[in-house]
């Protein structure tokens, strides 16, 4: 699948690019999309995050086919999901482990370089990691977004006893509540507009449900809150929920202009504030230990699976606004 530019994509004949020294060759099996993809598509992601023509997928779970020079021969035949930014390991944000800061610049599978909506996907196995020989690949497909949640859970540093809430009720919201869960906190509090999906946030960890005016009644209670809708008025509505001294992890990215928090309220209530851009290897390493160790289910949250071919249904599902439509994800 190649996107030659805003809302205007084709299929092509697919040449698998044999693995260079220190690369892996991944026979893709499954690769997700969200609004990231969409924003590729309609031609709205912001200018430097995207380089026309281009393959997308950034979410993706497969088998690696083949392996490069300087790469161990075992991993070929293993099950494995992979890691987007393509960092330069020498700056000094990479030395700290803070590869999504890279001073070299933005680059990222589906997005600046051929991504996963392909039968093989090639990069450097470094960016690999390797899943238990029965992982479902369709659950796997959703371990990016799971790795970014895994971002923002190490970042709040949850204890347990303590009183969590997760704001945003969709994927991220919910991998997030499943990993916030594993701390053991007291209370996890799951806020969403869609009264209709507090089941699902149950089995996912949350013990309460609550839609954003009802939530207005949860004000000051909470330890620490992870905004993951990224919708305008989020952050201000998260920070609210927060007790004086509490701890506040965004993950969304709002549209411009949307309502943001209150520099006032931050100071005079000493919130911290923390905040995440997609997942560094140690979030990619506690995603995939959570999965592996089945702390981590995703597959609940897979509504639709469709042929590469049905890209364009599959992009309009993901933006539908359809509750019953979760997440999509393409068999290349």
């Amino acid at each position: 699948m190649v996107v030659e530019g805003p809302g205007v994509f084709r299929l092509v004949p697919h040449t698998p690019r044999p693995p260079g020294p220190g690369e892996a060759q991944v026979r893709v099996q499954a690769v997700g999309i969200c609004g990231s993809d969409r924003e590729v598509f309609q031609g709205s992601r912001p200018e430097g995050y995207v380089r026309y023509p281009l393959t997308p997928g950034h979410e993706w779970s497969g088998t690696v086919a083949a392996v490069g020079d300087g790469v161990p021969a075992a991993l070929v035949g293993r099950r494995t999901v992979g890691e987007g930014f393509r960092n330069c390991q020498v700056c000094e944000r990479c030395h700290a482990g803070e590869t999504t800061l890279c001073g070299a610049g933005y680059e990222e599978t589906g997005f600046t370089l051929p991504g996963a909506m392909a039968p093989t996907l090639t990069l450097p196995a470094r960016l690999l990691h390797l899943l238990p020989d029965d992982a479902d690949p369709t659950a796997a497909a959703l371990l990016e977004p799971a790795a970014c949640v895994a971002a923002a859970a190490l970042r709040a540093a949850v204890r347990p006893g303590q009183r969590v809430a997760v704001v945003g009720d969709g994927t991220l919201g919910m991998l997030a509540a499943q990993l916030l869960a594993a701390s053991s906190p007291a209370e996890l509090l799951m806020v969403g507009p869609d009264p209709g999906r507090s089941g699902l946030a149950r089995t996912m960890g949350a013990t309460a449900f609550r839609t954003p005016d009802e939530a207005v009644g949860e004000a000051g209670r909470y330890d620490t809150v992870v905004e993951a809708a990224g919708a305008p008025a989020t952050a201000r509505a998260a920070a609210a929920l927060l007790r004086r001294g509490g701890r506040l992890v965004l993950t969304g990215i709002p549209a411009a202009g949307a309502a943001g928090l209150d520099p006032t309220d931050l100071v005079v209530r000493q919130l911290e504030v923390r905040t995440v851009f997609g997942a560094t290897p140690a979030a990619w390493s506690h995603a995939v230990g959570a999965f592996a160790a089945g702390l981590l289910t995703p597959l609940p949250l897979v509504t639709h699976e469709l042929p590469l071919d049905a890209f364009e249904q599959a992009i309009a599902l993901v933006g539908s606004g359809d509750p019953d439509v979760g997440k999509v994800l393409l068999r290349p």
